[in-house]
Protein backbone atom coordinates (compact mmCIF):
# COMPACT_ATOMS: atom_id res chain seq x y z
CA UNK A 1 0.00 0.00 0.00
CA UNK A 2 2.76 1.99 1.13
CA UNK A 3 4.68 1.71 -2.84
CA UNK A 4 1.12 2.79 -4.46
CA UNK A 5 0.66 6.04 -2.26
CA UNK A 6 4.35 6.77 -2.99
CA UNK A 7 3.73 6.75 -6.85
CA UNK A 8 0.30 8.31 -6.08
CA UNK A 9 2.12 11.06 -4.12
CA UNK A 10 4.84 11.72 -7.31
CA UNK A 11 2.21 12.02 -10.09
CA UNK A 12 0.25 15.15 -7.58
CA UNK A 13 3.36 16.87 -6.91
CA UNK A 14 4.18 16.50 -11.13
CA UNK A 15 0.48 17.58 -12.01
CA UNK A 16 0.93 20.71 -9.52
CA UNK A 17 4.41 21.34 -10.94
CA UNK A 18 2.45 21.17 -14.29
CA UNK A 19 -0.08 23.57 -13.56
CA UNK A 20 1.93 25.70 -11.96
CA UNK A 21 4.26 26.20 -14.93
CA UNK A 22 1.31 25.93 -16.88
CA UNK A 23 -0.39 29.12 -14.83
CA UNK A 24 2.60 30.59 -15.30
CA UNK A 25 3.58 30.35 -18.54
CA UNK A 26 -0.46 32.14 -19.27
CA UNK A 27 0.36 34.81 -17.14
CA UNK A 28 3.23 36.01 -19.31
CA UNK A 29 1.77 34.62 -22.77
CA UNK A 30 -2.02 35.22 -23.21
CA UNK A 31 -3.74 32.16 -24.88
CA UNK A 32 -4.24 33.46 -28.45
CA UNK A 33 -8.02 34.14 -29.92
CA UNK A 34 -9.86 31.34 -31.71
CA UNK A 35 -9.61 30.80 -35.08
CA UNK A 36 -6.40 33.52 -35.31
CA UNK A 37 -3.69 32.71 -38.34
CA UNK A 38 -1.70 29.87 -37.63
CA UNK A 39 1.37 31.71 -38.53
CA UNK A 40 0.66 34.22 -35.60
CA UNK A 41 -0.19 31.86 -33.33
CA UNK A 42 2.93 29.43 -34.32
CA UNK A 43 4.89 30.69 -31.04
CA UNK A 44 1.85 29.15 -28.79
CA UNK A 45 1.78 26.26 -30.37
CA UNK A 46 5.69 24.97 -30.21
CA UNK A 47 4.95 26.11 -26.39
CA UNK A 48 1.94 23.86 -26.03
CA UNK A 49 3.97 21.34 -27.95
CA UNK A 50 6.58 21.28 -25.40
CA UNK A 51 4.70 21.49 -22.56
CA UNK A 52 2.95 18.52 -23.53
CA UNK A 53 6.13 16.18 -24.18
CA UNK A 54 7.70 17.69 -21.18
CA UNK A 55 4.15 16.51 -19.03
CA UNK A 56 4.69 12.91 -21.07
CA UNK A 57 8.32 12.65 -20.07
CA UNK A 58 8.15 13.40 -16.56
CA UNK A 59 5.23 10.60 -16.06
CA UNK A 60 7.63 8.16 -17.84
CA UNK A 61 10.50 9.01 -15.42
CA UNK A 62 8.10 8.49 -12.38
CA UNK A 63 7.01 5.14 -13.81
CA UNK A 64 10.57 4.38 -14.52
CA UNK A 65 11.76 5.40 -11.05
CA UNK A 66 8.90 3.41 -9.36
CA UNK A 67 9.55 0.27 -11.24
CA UNK A 68 13.23 -0.12 -9.73
CA UNK A 69 12.10 1.05 -5.94
CA UNK A 70 11.74 -1.89 -3.31
CA UNK A 71 8.37 -2.45 -2.46
CA UNK A 72 8.68 -2.70 1.15
CA UNK A 73 10.89 0.09 1.81
CA UNK A 74 10.86 2.43 -1.22
CA UNK A 75 14.57 2.18 -1.31
CA UNK A 76 16.02 2.13 -4.86
CA UNK A 77 17.16 -1.41 -5.99
CA UNK A 78 20.69 -1.82 -6.25
CA UNK A 79 23.42 -4.50 -7.80
CA UNK A 80 22.40 -5.05 -10.50
CA UNK A 81 23.22 -9.00 -11.87
CA UNK A 82 23.58 -10.02 -15.00
CA UNK A 83 21.85 -13.60 -15.91
CA UNK A 84 21.20 -15.99 -18.49
CA UNK A 85 22.65 -15.99 -22.00
CA UNK A 86 22.32 -14.10 -25.45
CA UNK A 87 23.17 -17.56 -26.89
CA UNK A 88 20.99 -20.24 -25.14
CA UNK A 89 17.73 -17.66 -25.76
CA UNK A 90 15.52 -20.30 -25.09
CA UNK A 91 17.02 -22.38 -22.26
CA UNK A 92 17.85 -19.48 -20.07
CA UNK A 93 17.06 -15.77 -21.49
CA UNK A 94 19.11 -12.73 -20.48
CA UNK A 95 17.95 -10.63 -17.84
CA UNK A 96 19.20 -8.90 -15.23
CA UNK A 97 18.65 -9.17 -11.63
CA UNK A 98 18.25 -6.14 -8.62
CA UNK A 99 18.27 -6.53 -4.93
CA UNK A 100 16.90 -4.31 -2.35
CA UNK A 101 19.82 -3.44 0.05
CA UNK A 102 18.08 -4.16 2.85
CA UNK A 103 16.99 -8.08 1.79
CA UNK A 104 13.34 -7.19 0.97
CA UNK A 105 13.20 -9.23 -2.15
CA UNK A 106 14.31 -8.96 -5.77
CA UNK A 107 13.52 -7.83 -9.12
CA UNK A 108 13.76 -9.77 -12.32
CA UNK A 109 14.02 -7.26 -15.56
CA UNK A 110 14.09 -9.10 -19.02
CA UNK A 111 16.53 -8.23 -21.11
CA UNK A 112 15.00 -9.76 -24.33
CA UNK A 113 11.75 -8.46 -25.74
CA UNK A 114 10.22 -10.82 -27.71
CA UNK A 115 6.59 -11.40 -29.07
CA UNK A 116 5.68 -12.96 -25.60
CA UNK A 117 6.90 -10.55 -23.24
CA UNK A 118 8.66 -11.90 -19.93
CA UNK A 119 6.93 -9.73 -17.03
CA UNK A 120 8.76 -8.18 -14.76
CA UNK A 121 9.39 -9.84 -11.71
CA UNK A 122 9.15 -8.87 -8.07
CA UNK A 123 10.15 -11.73 -6.01
CA UNK A 124 9.89 -11.05 -1.68
CA UNK A 125 12.79 -12.75 0.77
CA UNK A 126 10.95 -13.76 3.52
CA UNK A 127 13.45 -13.47 5.78
CA UNK A 128 17.19 -13.84 4.59
CA UNK A 129 18.93 -14.79 7.99
CA UNK A 130 16.76 -17.09 9.14
CA UNK A 131 19.15 -19.73 8.30
CA UNK A 132 21.81 -18.13 10.49
CA UNK A 133 19.68 -17.28 13.29
CA UNK A 134 18.64 -20.97 13.37
CA UNK A 135 22.66 -22.66 12.39
CA UNK A 136 23.57 -19.86 15.52
CA UNK A 137 20.51 -21.30 17.93
CA UNK A 138 21.51 -25.37 17.22
CA UNK A 139 25.13 -24.23 18.32
CA UNK A 140 24.10 -23.20 22.12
Amino acid sequence: MRYWAYFLGKLVAICGLLCLGWSGAHAVWPEPTPFKAFSRDLGYTFFVMVFGLVAVGLVYLAILDQRYRCRTCLRRLRMPLTKGAWNHIMLTPPRTEYICRYGHGTLRVPDLHLATPEEIDWRPIDDMWKELYELEESRK
